[in-house]
């Protein structure tokens, strides 16, 4: 049963949609504004080259694993239905490197996870502290981490991000296996849930949310902030796979440009992007939640007038003593 405040609260608010257009315009200018008045150009540039450098060790350290516990073909297999998330000219890159990796021999496979897990795990735990280091100069945070705890902060989103991938790729792939290995269709009609955009965005908006909610400052940012800065976030991510595709296919021919390195610059612009989509999330984040707190009501000043008046009677103790 909704509680009389909150009763209270539905009361109260506008409901003109025109005012709700207003603060969306006004909240979204004043995002865009602090994410351009800020130089984010250096975080956005770190996180980008250490994605790229920790995406191939990831590749490899994958295929080992399907190795030892499945057929690594399959990897191709699932990579490919993953790629159509990565523009065309990254996509080849990525599935090159997956073929490549897949008819390594096992011997020499096993040695190069070794070295990919470590670079792997130096080049993303160095990304994700760029990254939050850029949300935390974004929301404009005042008691900034000591210098252990923020690489310790780091280090446990990395890992929370490692497993919620896959935790999240395990289920669609083995949703995925059944559904075509014992021609299950429990879900007939219904075909935009085994679709690798839905669990994208679905992942997507979680892990953003959450790191908004809990990392972006000392303080948690409030959910509704959280959530809204998550699902834009995301939103824009997925977009910016369609944009740079019709970018690089339609606008710009990168290849008379840039040769045998144009699939490399795709994938940098793809990937920077992505991370600028994620910086304007958290600015967003954070004027939502400058806008909550200025609408919230101000605590009543109570009315002393006609109060009486005690003063303490420090002389009489003292002649006392």
């Amino acid at each position: 049963m909704p509680s009389p405040s909150f009763i209270t609260r539905l009361r109260r608010a506008d409901w003109d949609p025109l005012h709700w257009l207003r603060l969306g315009f006004l909240v979204t200018s004043r995002a865009l504004t602090r994410l351009w008045g800020r130089d984010v150009m250096l975080f956005t540039g770190g996180v980008s080259f250490f994605a790229m450098l920790a995406i191939f060790p990831t590749l490899a350290i994958l295929i080992g694993l399907f190795s030892v516990l499945a057929d690594p073909a399959q990897a191709i297999r699932e990579g490919e239905a993953l790629s159509t998330l990565i523009p065309a000219g990254a996509r080849d890159l990525l599935l090159h490197e997956l073929t490549r990796l897949v008819n390594t021999p096992h011997l020499a496979m096993s040695t190069q996870s070794g070295v990919a897990l470590i670079i792997a795990i130096y080049a993303s735990h160095r990304g994700f502290k760029a990254l939050l280091a850029g949300l935390s100069f974004i929301h404009d945070e005042d008691e900034p981490h000591g210098f252990f705890r923020f690489n310790l902060i780091a280090f446990l989103v990395l890992v929370g991000t490692f497993a919620a991938l896959a935790i999240i790729s395990s289920i669609f792939f083995t949703l995925r296996i059944l559904g075509s290995a014992f021609e299950l269709r429990p879900l007939r009609g219904v075909s935009w849930l085994l679709s690798e955009w839905t669990w994208a965005s679905a992942g997507l908006t979680l892990g953003l949310t959450l790191i908004y909610r809990f990392v972006m400052s000392r303080r948690p940012v409030v959910w509704p902030a959280s959530v809204i800065g998550g699902v834009v976030a995301a939103a824009m991510c997925l977009f910016a796979s369609w944009a740079i595709a019709f970018y690089v296919e339609g606008v710009a021919h990168l290849g008379a440009t840039y040769g045998s390195l144009a699939t490399v610059i795709v994938f940098l612009i793809w990937l920077s992007w992505n991370v600028n989509a994620i910086f304007f999330g958290g600015a967003l984040a954070t004027e939502v939640e400058l806008a909550i707190a200025a609408t919230a009501p101000k605590p009543s000043i109570p009315d002393l007038r006609g109060a009486k008046v005690v003063v303490p009677r420090s002389g009489a103790s003292r002649s006392r003593s």
